[in-house]
């Protein structure tokens, strides 16, 4: 289990917004007040993506997870890139329409979170 935020539950409980070209990113003190309110398998690469990396006890746990993020994604209308192998599974957050990273990202995987803990 991984240590979570108190706001972790309302983060994910939040919902996606639309977000078009002409938002602003989140800034970097924005980007590290959020990654609080997740856990802390999340980390922030190149100052535009969120990513994590899970770990899975055999393939049918791996693509049960995947289905699940996919399934999220759908709800959301906000899609990762996923990877994934026999025993692990690779989530990248970015929000492509802004080229940077947007709460969109963060409340999805706070979503995620709540699948895994």
């Amino acid at each position: 289990m991984s240590k979570q935020s108190p706001d972790k539950g309302a983060l994910s409980k939040r919902h996606c917004l639309p977000c078009e070209g002409g938002t602003e990113p989140l800034n970097t003190a924005q980007i590290q007040a959020l990654i609080k309110k997740i856990a802390s398998r999340w980390r922030v690469m190149g100052g535009n993506t969120l990513v994590a990396e899970f770990d899975f006890n055999d393939y049918y746990q791996t693509t049960a997870f995947i289905n699940a993020v996919v399934w999220l994604a759908h709800r959301e209308d906000h899609h990762p890139d996923i990877a994934f192998a026999y025993k692990q599974a690779t989530i990248r957050y970015t929000t492509h329409a802004i080229d940077g990273l947007s709460e969109n990202d963060f409340i999805c995987a706070a979503k995620i979170d709540a699948l895994i803990d």
